[in-house]
């Protein structure tokens, strides 16, 4: 075979790297990735097999009682999930070994192409400057790459593997080892009628939740920022300034309160409730007000944030469109429905997008004021108002049932997901670079 200068660098690279650098006589480029490559090969013998037998097997010794004469002690055996975090950090090293090997193999390659076109080679200290100029962005953004697979994609690749687990209480490392179940998670969630029920009840709630409170906190903006705008209307700012305090107010401060108001109790609306001759309600304890209260609380600290959002939107829309639609003789509805709510639209679908995905994972509201509570006898580890992060949270925390709370992140993950991309690509403001009015 009658192989050219270029495929024998990069055939040389690929044998080891740095070979195909002192091929083309670039020695200090050559010895720096055969430096790299003898460190990879040395620590791949020295661990990655190892590393990775611990990621299939997740240990064979689990700590047990070993007799040492006449006297047992108790020996550490093998951690299960040290040895998967340890496997997952050997092959994200693997995977960033195998990118410098690729990029040995292409310079050598385009060095070599250099060659036969009778150009110069790259001195050492040219290709530096290389990095530093055309390359620099290449380089500044690698460091925030390493850092996202070791702070980004390790945890999420942890939280996925804990899925296919057996890692629950009373299953724990290091006492106990842990073991690959495959699906049987999956299936337990959906046909358990145990962890079903409470799947399907929470899933329900948490979509009901999301719709409810995205579009009140959405369109209760916009009804505010509307009336507002309206040229009879006067003091803008003093109503504007007065509406936005609940959202300038911590939401921690905010839920506390709202939580001490609607005490059963002794909370002072029920007391009011009570001086007036009234019952009062079950604002926090029956499952339906409950839903109601943390609904109605939510619309309270998000409304502002959506009446700045879109105020600032009805500043951009030109007072010619709606002088031209009132000659015309067009209502107030069909100004308000033919021009401005399909300009707001447009212009804010992103952030209801933003605002979906999290109410979706709205884990403060909940938390603060309910705690997930009431109880529902027939649920597991959840109440009657978790969504499904304030379910995982318990599942994790409170109950150490690791590989079901994982199954449910990888749920929402899909859903949030999958419904963000889909709306986002079929909105206008997806489609359409730019409009004309």
């Amino acid at each position: 075979m009658n192989w050219n200068r270029s495929t024998k660098a990069a055939a040389l690279s690929a044998l080891w790297m740095g070979a195909g650098q002192l091929y083309n006589r670039q020695y200090i480029k050559g010895f720096a990735f055969a430096a790299v490559g003898a460190a990879a090969v040395s620590w791949g013998a020295a661990g990655l097999v190892r590393r990775l037998h611990g990621l299939i097997t997740l240990g064979t010794t689990p700590r047990q009682m070993v007799k040492t004469g006449n006297q047992y002690r108790m020996t550490d055996g093998d951690h299960s999930i040290f040895l998967m975090i340890d496997g997952l950090i050997a092959l994200i090293l693997l995977l960033l070994l195998a990118g410098i090997y690729v990029l040995s193999i292409r310079d050598a390659k385009r060095q070599a192409f250099r060659a036969e076109r009778g150009e110069r080679l790259e001195t050492f200290l040219e290709s530096l400057r290389a990095l530093g100029g055309r390359h620099f962005p290449y380089i500044i953004l690698a460091l925030p790459l390493v850092a996202a697979l070791f702070l980004s994609v390790l945890p999420l690749l942890f939280s996925i593997l804990l899925a296919f687990t057996d890692f629950a209480a009373p299953n724990l490392p290091p006492a106990k080892l842990v073991h690959w179940v495959g699906l049987q998670n999956f299936s337990s969630l959906i046909s358990l009628q145990t962890w079903s029920r409470t799947f399907f009840g929470v899933f329900g709630w948490t979509v009901i939740w999301t719709l409810l409170s995205t579009v009140t906190t959405y369109f209760g903006g916009m009804a505010l920022a509307v009336l507002i705008h309206q040229p009879d209307v006067k003091l803008k700012a003093l109503w504007r300034t007065m509406l936005v305090i609940p959202f300038a107010l911590p939401n921690l401060v905010s839920l506390l309160v709202f939580r001490n108001l609607l005490n059963n109790q002794f909370g002072p609306v029920n007391q009011t409730l009570r001086l007036l001759g009234l019952e009062g309600l079950p604002w926090l304890t029956d499952p339906f007000w409950a839903k109601v209260t943390v609904v109605a609380v939510n619309m309270w600290i998000g409304v502002p944030l959506s009446m700045i959002l879109i105020s600032g939107v009805l500043t951009t829309i030109p007072r010619d469109l709606y002088e031209a639609a009132t000659v015309d003789g067009a209502s107030p509805w069909q100004r308000f429905s033919g021009i401005t709510l399909p300009l707001v639209l447009f212009t804010t679908a992103p952030v209801l997008i933003m605002q979906f995905a999290g109410n979706f994972n709205n884990f403060n509201v909940i938390f603060l004021l309910t705690e997930g509570n009431p109880a529902i006898s027939d649920y597991q580890y959840a109440g009657g108002t978790d969504l499904l992060v304030t379910w995982l949270y318990k599942l994790t925390l409170n109950n150490r049932q690791y590989n079901m709370a994982a199954v449910i992140g990888i749920l929402i993950f899909i859903v949030v997901a999958s419904l963000s991309i889909i709306h986002y690509r079929r909105s206008r403001s997806y489609r359409e670079e730019d409009m004309s009015v």
